[in-house]
């Protein structure tokens, strides 16, 4: 679970705009970090199917969000793959 500090300072960093909250970066942003913490989760706990699945869930979603970005606004995704240092 992110803290709400760490959210903030992730949707700081990543935001257009001062009120931005749901652009794709953002959300790409968000959950990859969420993608992180469940790993190490599944480092520690390798039976906890059900993180399993919500990783595969939240894997799904943030590929989603990559592909739309990637097919609107290349540099966009450009630079945020390089940023969150994602293939």
């Amino acid at each position: 679970m992110l803290i709400s500090e760490e959210k903030s300072r992730i949707i700081g960093e990543f935001q257009r705009h001062p009120k931005d909250v749901g652009s794709p970066e953002v959300q790409i942003a968000l959950l990859t970090e969420r993608i992180k913490i469940l790993q190490e989760h599944l480092k520690i706990h390798k039976h906890d199917y059900s993180a399993k699945r919500r990783l595969l869930i939240l894997v799904a979603k943030r590929k989603k969000h990559i592909n739309y970005l990637k097919r609107t606004n290349p540099e966009r995704y450009q630079l945020i793959s390089e940023k969150l240092g994602l293939k």
